[in-house]
């Protein structure tokens, strides 16, 4: 049985492809999922999209919010934005981590403080997209 995923952005196409499982950040937490899924239609926190290819290799990409609709062996995620965890440069996402924990650490005000923490959040997840270790098969 297969899953044929989706996941568009305004910009651009970013995943057109069969996999076999994918891993999804959503508003209420983590949900796996596999084929025959229940359907189901949900908000997309930001967050790694873990996805399970048909060979068992996994990738990650980073979405930054949306929805999902799950329906039919068929995942359509509409993402705000995507960065696949190849595109991420690992130095320059360590970089703005750093940058981003500084930044925080120097906010003042309410707005400064807000962009900051939103700031840090995003840093952070890019960072976890590209040092991901996925299960062993």
């Amino acid at each position: 049985m297969k899953l044929n995923l989706y996941v568009l952005t305004p910009k651009r196409i970013i995943w057109d492809c069969e996999v076999k499982e994918i891993i999804l950040s959503t508003n209420s937490g983590q949900i796996g999922v596999l084929p025959n899924h229940a359907p189901i239609n949900t908000g997309v926190d930001m967050g790694p999209l873990r996805i399970r290819l048909p060979n068992d290799q996994w990738l990650t990409a980073v979405l930054w919010s949306g929805f999902a609709r799950i329906v039919n062996n068929e995942i359509i995620i509409l993402g705000y934005d995507a960065e696949l965890g190849s595109d991420i440069d690992p130095e320059e996402a360590q970089q703005a981590l750093e940058i981003a924990e500084a930044n925080l650490s120097r906010a003042e005000g309410t707005e400064e403080l807000v962009e900051a923490k939103l700031a840090l959040k995003r840093a952070r997840i890019r960072v976890e997209a590209i040092n991901w270790i996925p299960p062993s098969n």
